[in-house]
């Protein structure tokens, strides 16, 4: 296993991570905090995106 694909399943697992644990969550603090964790999730996917784009996968 290269690094490379070590790295891109840890931001997969993370990703899917999150959002596993916003769809869990109780309807009445998903509304409460839904701008901040959909924020994240952005943030994590653009994360992924640009360190796959600077490994040149």
């Amino acid at each position: 296993m290269t690094k490379a694909n070590f790295l891109r399943g840890m931001g997969l697992g993370v990703a899917v991570g999150a959002a596993i644990g916003i769809a869990m969550t109780p309807k009445r603090q998903r509304l409460l905090k839904h701008t901040h964790t959909g924020k994240t999730i952005r943030a994590v996917a653009d994360v992924m995106d640009n360190l796959t784009d600077a490994m040149g996968l």
